[in-house]
């Protein structure tokens, strides 16, 4: 099959699926350029159903960042459910990205967000149903050059071998740099000439389901990928090698071409761009369905468990003029009632009051305003109050963890009054329901501090039914901990089965009362999440059989197949507890090193030291913690 998927074909295979609207393409403030005119074509990839992909801002930004671009195309595709996929297999039809309804096989470049490491065999489910090889090493000069970017590929390493190259960091101005260097290429090398014929023919007989094996070469990749790796923060995973110790220890990542630098230095804009102000609007009703500007990137709390609070430094804040710009003209152009101030902190932004001042003048009630994270204090009742005016929706609050030695070991700087005084004055104000986070299996836990999360949660409870009796609920969400590489905790280890489950039972027995909401994670997919975060090359085999057993959307409890990624471990000989449950020593050489995010493995290791002695460090804006962070990037906090 070559060219687009026609619409005859597609109102024959649509009906039978669930929400087909999934698969049309079309959406208002979509771009469809037209094919020929372009000289790079991306398809962005994201390895989930379309209505949490559309919620996801990363994806709009590189979209809208590439299609600024006049000679190149940007468009979309994501995971099909597993009913569209079985009748896109049975019609003999590959995965198209929706604007064109190209099949991704026809592409130059096909790019994966990866921002969750459990994504990883829905990813190869998409490639597989592009008709491409799963792994790097398979795919020649006739296929498009597949790449991925996101949280997940701060570590590459267990997913290396299925990318030809990975970006790493922020990708506003590194995607467009990088397709812009292949685009070239292909004009030089002639590649470009060649497309209508050669690549078409060999792609429809792959996707036709011929299946026979390419003999092509990979000369033309292997030259371009030698001028990729020059770009900061691109990797290349083929220019590295991986080399263990007799024992079966991680002992280094050994560049083997003179272009592939020893460490890939994670790219940082700065300032940040102005953010994206047409953004599609989805014909389904997507996870958060509002309008999205990111006021800030980063965060300085500096909690030791956080990854994100680590590899975005440093933090940068966008102008309030800006902010308000933006969100008038996304919502002219979208209709949305509701706008969202993104942030992994929006209470720390400096000027949060002058803004949400400015924006609740500017639209005088018709559009409300949410903030995504709040802090456990008065300050952040205050601005929930001044969002909230006219509705009383839920609260959230993450104090974490259920003891305060606890609290300081994490450097969480939350207290149980602080904690006490907010649900006091947020119930005394009409407020019904106060949702809160909190973790077990952190670094030092003991079962006392499981108890002090029942009685947090009992107490906030009380504190409620003086106010609303039996209308009051408190949502108690408890996550496991996972320790995640460039944290102070990576060299910590994933609590134990036995462990998790018995602290579990804790909170059931405890939080067992008309009112209170307990969820918890499943310790089987928290268990997969840790191997393949701290992994290195050894678990590509793992997860490519664990892929071809049955394993897809494993985010998703109804899908999740734990024992094919059982079979998948004992199969390749791979004991995953060397990478979930194994305690690292603090000298030991990690799979993730040759990413430099700028903060310095010397302040991992004096926070981590400081969270065994329950030391508090303050937050980046109330005194500098010297992470390296302004030196490597010539920038202070805040810039």
């Amino acid at each position: 099959m070559a060219g687009p998927i026609s619409s005859k074909a597609l109102d024959r295979i649509l009906p039978r699926v669930e929400k087909p609207a999934r698969y049309t393409g079309g959406e208002w403030n979509s771009i469809a350029k037209p094919w020929e005119d372009v000289r790079l074509r991306l398809a962005l990839a994201f390895p989930e159903i379309y209505e949490i992909g559309m919620s996801n801002l990363g994806l709009a930004i590189l979209y809208d960042a590439v299609n600024q671009c006049p000679d190149m195309l940007c468009e979309r595709v994501f995971a099909p459910w597993p009913d569209m996929a079985a009748v896109l297999r049975a019609a003999g039809m590959p995965l198209y990205a929706l604007e064109s309804r190209r099949p991704l096989a026809e592409f130059d470049i096909l790019g994966f967000s990866l921002g969750y490491e459990l994504n990883l065999t829905t990813a190869l489910a998409m490639l597989d149903l592009a008709g491409l090889p799963l792994r790097a090493e398979g795919r020649d000069d006739t296929m498009p050059l597949v790449i991925a970017g996101g949280t997940a590929c701060f570590n590459p390493e267990p997913f290396a071998d299925f990318f030809d190259l990975l970006v790493i960091g922020d990708g506003e101005e590194s995607l467009p740099e990088l397709c812009a260097l292949y685009a070239d290429f292909l004009q030089e090398s002639g590649a470009r000439s060649q497309e209508p014929e050669a690549r078409r023919e060999f792609r429809g007989e792959i996707l036709a389901g011929g299946g026979r094996p390419w003999a092509g070469g990979r000369e033309l990749r292997r030259r371009f990928l030698r001028r990729a790796a020059k770009l900061p923060g691109v990797y290349v995973p083929e220019f590295y090698r991986a080399r263990y110790g007799a024992d079966g220890r991680f002992l280094a990542l050994e560049p083997i071409e003179p272009e592939a630098p020893e460490r890939v230095q994670t790219r940082v804009v700065r300032p940040l761009p102005p953010p994206p102000t047409r953004p599609i609007v989805p014909y389904l009703e997507p996870v958060h369905d509002r309008a999205v500007v990111e006021i800030r990137r980063g965060c300085g709390q500096g909690c030791r468990f956080c990854q994100a609070g680590m590899i975005y430094r440093p933090v940068r804040e966008r102008p309030v003029d800006e902010i308000v710009r933006a969100a008038e003209a996304i919502i002219a152009k979208t209709g949305y009632d509701e706008l969202g101030l993104l942030s992994l902190s929006s209470c720390d932004y400096r000027q949060i009051e002058a803004l949400l001042a400015r924006l609740l003048e500017r639209f005088a009630g018709k559009v409300a305003i949410s903030l995504p994270s709040l802090r456990v204090d008065s300050f952040s009742l205050k601005l929930a109050e001044m969002v909230q005016e006219r509705r009383r929706s839920g609260l959230t609050f993450a104090p974490e963890a259920g003891t305060q030695r606890l609290r300081n070991a994490i450097n969480k700087r939350v207290t149980e009054e602080n904690l006490f005084e907010v649900a006091e004055a947020a119930f005394s104000r009409h407020w019904q329901r106060l949702k809160l986070y909190f973790m077990i299996g952190l670094p030092t836990e003991t079962d006392e501090d499981v108890d002090g999360i029942t009685a947090l949660g009992r107490r906030v409870l009380n504190i409620g039914r003086q106010h609303h009796g039996k209308r009051t609920r408190v949502g108690i969400s408890v996550s496991t901990f996972v320790p995640k590489p460039h944290t102070p905790f990576q060299w910590s280890p994933l609590a134990d089965d036995e462990t998790l489950r018995w602290r579990q039972g804790i909170l059931r027995e405890g939080l067992r009362k008309p009112g209170i909401e307990l969820s918890w994670h499943d310790p089987r997919m928290t268990y997969l999440e840790a191997m393949l975060a701290r992994g290195d090359r050894r678990l590509a085999p793992v997860i490519e059989r664990a892929y071809r057993l049955g394993a897809v959307f494993d985010a998703w409890d109804e899908h999740f197949r734990w024992p094919a990624w059982q079979r998948a471990l004992e199969e390749c000989g791979v004991n995953g507890d060397d990478f979930a449950r194994r305690e690292r020593a603090l000298d030991e050489v990690l799979p993730w090193d040759f990413v430099d995010t700028g903060v310095r493995r010397a302040h991992l290791e004096r926070e981590y030291r400081r969270a065994l002695a329950r030391q508090i460090t303050p937050d980046c804006f109330q005194s500098c913690s010297f992470c390296g962070v302004s030196e490597v990037h010539d920038v202070a906090c805040g810039e």
